[in-house]
């Protein structure tokens, strides 16, 4: 599909029912193909967005929608009061999957265990619940004692709780009071986290990268030191993959760019290809088993239609191909971007994979405006916090492609 330059803006958020809690650019999009959207005027535009890592394997991928449609005509919920014949399978699948990261799974004996979900801020509510509850069975932790450490610059959702630890002024004022049990620490700072950790700690909870702070990298020493930290300690590493997770840094799960196994792991996004939210936890079985029936539950978590989904992502994953192309994709798509710094273009840029986080100078145009400037030049991009912006193009993006929206963004900068 080539490019159109639209003469002018379309869509934009109106006047009416709809509650206004988003800001989104002045598009309306109808149909999708791959990296490619278009709007109700017919313009198409590059998506370098990917739905924020949802749509890792692009729009209307051929097997997603194919496993969906099939689905669709046998059974699309169940609730968790009855097993589906999807349901097990789906959980071995993830399972097997995720045996790099999960902590103590390197043992033949140790099989990782499945919590499905539906959104990636249930997942991290369950990965909360799950520790907390280990924390008081196993650890031995005071009553209604329990402290979880985690990072300023954090996105891990927008529940009440998740906000009360996040370190946005717009994400968490207006929507106290917050809930106690948190202790915020610099992200990549290894001995501020180690300072932090005490005898009412029960996990640590960390992104690999943060995404909504700008795909911010910690120092390559950090994961491991966290690791140590946790295990001499004797908590929980909880990795929060929701963003980073399933191919979109070049691996299949980011932990793997240090080598680190997580005791949970929360996943969701790209689980459920751009077609419906699906999420999970997964982890060591014996922090998960503390969740019993009736301490924990989903309707929808686990249906039908989202296992169908999730087993066809989890196929995709099995041959490394997406992640191989993510990886060398990545390698063009920072080397493009460095010499957008080296020109004076671009104040700063970071990331790995298909994966960036830009930096404009403020003194020539907020991230808004660079986004507005792409847009007409048909590409979509998002910004965040003031003159940021992220990249995330489907991992599916042909090599030419890449190298229009580049260009493009070189465009737009000038």
């Amino acid at each position: 599909m080539t490019a159109t330059i639209p003469a002018r803006h379309a869509g934009g958020a109106a006047a009416g029912p709809l509650a206004q809690n988003y800001h989104p650019l002045p598009v309306t999009l109808t149909t999708g193909e791959g990296a490619w959207v278009r709007d109700v005027e017919g313009r198409t535009y590059l998506d370098l967005l990917a739905g924020y890592s949802a749509l890792n394997f692009g729009h209307r991928h051929p097997a997603l929608t194919a496993a969906a449609h099939a689905q669709l005509d046998r059974l699309t919920l169940s609730s968790r009061a009855f097993d589906h014949d999807l349901l097990h399978p789906f959980a071995t699948a993830l399972s097997d999957l995720a045996r790099p990261v999960v902590a103590g799974a390197e043992d033949d004996g140790v099989v990782p265990m499945v919590l499905p979900m539906n959104t990636g801020a249930e997942a991290v509510e369950t990965a909360i619940k799950a520790a907390r509850k280990w924390g008081y069975e196993v650890r031995g932790v005071a009553p209604e004692q329990a402290t979880i450490v985690v990072a300023s610059g954090n996105f891990h959702g927008r529940t009440t709780t998740i906000v009360s630890f996040s370190t946005d002024p717009e994400a968490r004022e207006g929507f106290a009071p917050h809930t106690p049990g948190f202790r915020v620490v610099p992200f990549g700072d290894a001995e501020a986290l180690r300072a932090a950790v005490d005898d009412t700690t029960v996990a640590v909870l960390l992104e690999p990268i943060q995404g909504e702070q700008g795909v911010v990298v910690p120092p390559e020493t950090y994961w491991p030191a966290v690791r140590d930290i946790c295990t001499d300690a004797g908590v929980l590493l909880v990795a929060d993959e929701i963003q980073s997770g399933l191919g979109r840094t070049g691996t299949t799960f980011a932990l793997e760019l240090w080598g680190v196994r997580a005791d949970l792991v929360t996943l969701g996004k790209a689980l459920g290809g751009g077609v419906l939210p699906v999420s999970a936890v997964v982890g060591r079985p014996d922090v998960l088993g503390v969740l019993t029936a009736g301490t924990h539950g989903s309707t929808f978590g686990g249906n039908p239609l989202a296992c169908a989904v999730g087993i066809a992502v989890v196929d995709l994953l099995r041959t490394g191909t997406h992640q191989e192309r993510a990886r060398v994709l990545g390698e063009r798509l920072h080397a493009r971007l460095a010499t957008l710094v080296d020109t004076g273009l671009l104040v700063g840029a970071r990331g790995v994979g298909l994966w960036a986080g830009l930096d404009v100078d403020p003194a020539r145009m907020t991230g808004r405006q660079l986004c507005e400037r792409l847009l007409a030049l048909g590409v979509l991009a998002k910004d965040t916090h003031g003159s940021t912006i992220r990249l995330a193009p489907p991992l599916v993006i042909d090599e030419d492609d890449l190298d229009l929206a580049l260009d493009r963004l070189t465009q737009a900068l000038r």
